[in-house]
């Protein structure tokens, strides 16, 4: 079945359009990744509207290589600037910057992209063959699987993504409420359109996630300081000597590799938290003469081989169970949805020339990102060099002219500005924006399996724990919500602590 799918996924892929938008998106990838406060959701929010009026598999190549490239791309101007381009290049400052301080500027982005692109590929041949395994399994669900799982999924984001459990869950409830607003599909009735024709379908996803996450950061970004300063970047030209020196620390970058899958695969965890692990387990392996921390080259091979060895884990959940790991994926789920197609099992067995498709693309963004990632690296040092006043105004007229373009309706344009305000408001108050989206792309799966199952239970909701996966989903939720709370009054106590020391 695998090998069917990538053969049929083959011919989809080895056409100039697929081949040459997947070159395209890593390029733009590495250029946002690269650029402080944008990154690789941002790039593929703004470049969405643009990929879904293209072939399906054309159209998810060049987001993909968008979120390959963009996970590697803030390494860049983490090496030459001490500034992470994305938080995924933060645990590449430790040993990054302090190479490029000895002149190894070349050195460590070279070994950077090299470990990028070969974790990748490891996270790649994960998702090929554990995802379709992962799918066969999801297969027998019923309803009330489908319905814990999409509540284990958003319970996840809502833990993990950063600041209280108590915000999380709100945000997360805030993103089921919007998924509520439209037409019932059971009932066929109205909710929450207050007589407006342009509610009947609900908001755009594409133009809630403009608005939450590009409006508000530029929003911020405007806010800040340092509009006109141009950054004093020296041009670094990494070569392909790189590659012999990232495969010298082979062990470590295979170790990291799955290290960045398994959390890559777990929804919610993501880049950040994986990087971090792979370079804490790399530092405790480590000789006594590498010296972590002052421009060891087995500290950027250990962060920047398990960030992009996340995008290959993260996908695993999202096509076979179409449930996302992080935001990221949740566009690309989004994006699957509006091209027409439906992640999980359904996909595997109905389509699976389009799942081969889909491995196809991610595999090449990966060999690309070596490529251009080595070739193009001086050019996005130019890049570097631009101040902020002239790139905002790019990019909100990017937002502006893809969020119009989604429907030619003015209505979306209102609800991206809304949304816009929206994600200031909760930024301001300290509430991430992640599990918003998650809510948005899981609620209905979560509202249309919970009625389903009700609808064929005898016993009402002791249909959850009376079939043996779903119980175990439920167990999952009540521990995931007990560890966090247990997590939370931890910290708490541990700050308070702190506090009576200082005063003491």
């Amino acid at each position: 079945m695998i090998f069917e799918s990538l053969a049929a996924g083959f011919d989809l892929f080895l056409t100039p359009t697929a081949i040459g938008l997947t070159l395209i998106g890593v390029v733009i990838g590495l250029l946002v990744g690269a650029l402080p406060g944008l990154g690789p959701l941002m790039g593929i929010i703004l470049l969405l509207p643009v990929a879904i009026s293209l072939p399906p598999v054309a159209a998810m190549g060049f987001l993909i290589a968008i979120f390959v490239g963009g996970s590697c791309g803030g390494s860049i101007s983490a090496i030459l600037l001490r500034i992470p381009g994305t938080p995924l290049a933060a645990a590449t400052l430790f040993d990054g910057y302090p190479m490029a301080k000895k002149g190894r500027a070349s050195d460590a982005i070279g070994i950077a992209i090299t470990a990028s692109a070969i974790g990748g590929l490891i996270g790649g041949v994960v998702l090929i063959f554990g995802s379709p395994v992962l799918a066969r399994f999801a297969s027998g669900f019923a309803p009330p699987e489908y319905a814990m799982l999409a509540i284990t999924g958003l319970f996840a984001i809502a833990v993990i993504s950063g600041g209280s459990l108590f915000k999380g869950l709100i945000a997360g409830c805030f993103g089921l409420l919007l998924a509520t607003i439209g037409t019932d599909e059971f009932s066929t009735g109205y909710r929450f359109t207050f007589g407006s024709h342009n509610m009947l379908n609900g908001f755009h996803i594409v133009a809630v996630v403009v608005g939450l996450f590009a409006i508000s950061e530029m929003a911020y970004q405007i806010m800040g300081r340092d509009l006109l300063k141009m950054p004093d970047v020296k041009v670094a030209r990494p070569g392909f000597r790189s590659i012999i020196l990232t495969l010298r620390n082979w062990k470590n970058l295979v170790r990291s590799s799955f290290i960045g899958v398994f959390f890559g695969a777990l929804p919610g965890a993501g880049g950040v938290i994986s990087s971090f692990t792979s370079y804490a387990v790399a530092k405790a392996w480590a000789k006594p003469d590498e010296k972590y921390g002052e421009g060891t080259e087995g500290g950027v091979v250990a962060t920047e081989a398990a960030n992009n060895a996340t995008v290959g884990g993260t996908m695993v959940p999202t096509l076979a169970l179409g449930i996302p790991g992080d935001a990221s994926s949740a566009m690309l789920l989004g994006a699957l949805l509006i091209l027409g197609f439906v992640p999980g099992p359904i996909l595997f067995e109905q389509q699976p020339e389009m799942v081969g498709g889909i491995f196809m693309v991610y595999m090449a963004a990966n060999v690309f990102l070596l490529i251009a990632g080595i070739l193009m690296t001086p050019i996005f040092v130019y890049v570097l060099r631009i101040p902020k006043f002239y790139l905002i105004p790019l990019v909100l007229l990017l937002c502006s002219i893809g969020t119009f373009a989604l429907q030619a309706s003015v209505f979306d344009l209102m609800v991206m500005f809304g949304f816009g305000l929206i994600g200031i408001l909760f930024r301001a108050a300290n509430y991430p924006l992640s599990p918003i989206v998650i809510g948005i792309i899981l609620g209905p799966i979560l509202e249309n399996n919970l009625r389903r199952a009700l609808l064929i239970s005898r016993e009402g909701y002791w249909i959850f724990l009376d079939r043996p996966v779903s119980a175990v989903l439920v167990c999952v939720n009540v521990l995931l919500i007990l560890g966090a709370v247990w997590y939370g009054l931890r910290k708490r106590k541990q700050a308070h602590t702190k506090a009576a020391t200082k005063l003491s």
